[in-house]
């Protein structure tokens, strides 16, 4: 406890105490946390500035509209994983190679899903890892089919660090990339993440029609040859058609 910081602790009291109550006045704060006013008043204030919490016109406080977003991308992303997972591992059967799920948080994608084929050497990668979007044919599944004005501004915004020997670090480059899948429904890579790697991604849709996952097959590049890769392409295309339909799209 003494590692931790003491006002975070203090303020995630604050909000427990909206699980019972729509709405709370400062005295009812003060009162209920047992804490001093001056402290309730100034975490008050800085969880409402923050959107955690809002303040209605006769004072009162409640929680803020912002946690409607945190519990829908964690709804959502729940909801994703559990659809998936028998999509995956059947797909996984099918290529026996690492089969990955990924959705995007923010300027990133997060590693939500994965399951490992029978290959005695496997992949780097772990549920919880991070990955920029523009790197990686799983992370570029979800950057290609956003809407272009988004693509537009990730583009003119991010600064490209290579992170292996593929990596596309030219936003001409990365572009025409992003044509490419918009045109053929997938995405793939060459040691973008990791050398002698290959990876081919594709999109998941949700009931709106947007962009909501990526899931793709990836292991070494050997095994991703020439001959191959139209038998790979197809089958996680239709794994991605098979979750997207599944979550109403």
């Amino acid at each position: 406890m003494e590692n931790k910081n003491k006002t975070v602790i203090k303020s995630m009291e604050l909000l427990h105490l909206f699980l019972t109550e729509p709405s709370l006045s400062l005295n009812e704060l003060v009162s209920r946390s047992e804490m001093p006013k001056t402290s309730v008043h100034r975490m008050a204030s800085s969880l409402e500035e923050m959107g955690f919490l809002t303040r209605a016109a006769d004072g009162r406080y409640q929680l803020g509209l912002i946690f409607l977003q945190f519990g829908q991308l964690v709804s959502e992303r729940l909801d994703i994983r559990k659809i998936a997972k028998p999509i995956m591992e059947e797909l996984c059967g099918e290529v026996d190679e690492a089969v990955q799920l990924i959705m995007r948080d923010g300027d990133e994608a997060i590693y939500v899903e994965k399951i490992e084929g029978t290959q005695t050497v496997r992949l780097f990668t772990a549920i919880g890892r991070r990955s920029p979007l523009y790197a990686g044919a799983c992370a570029r599944s979800i950057l290609s089919f956003l809407p272009r004005e988004e693509i537009d501004t990730y583009l003119q915004k991010t600064e490209f660090a290579a992170i292996a020997s593929g990596t596309m670090t030219n936003p001409a480059e990365l572009l025409q990339s992003i044509e490419t899948s918009l045109q053929s429904g997938y995405t793939i890579s060459y040691s973008e993440l990791e050398d002698y790697t290959a990876a081919i991604g594709a999109p998941i849709f949700n009931h709106e029609g947007k962009v909501a996952a990526g899931i793709s097959i990836a292991g070494f590049e050997a095994r991703f040859s020439e001959d191959r890769l139209p038998y790979l392409t197809e089958k996680v295309k239709a794994a991605a058609q098979h979750i997207s339909e599944k979550l109403g799209y």
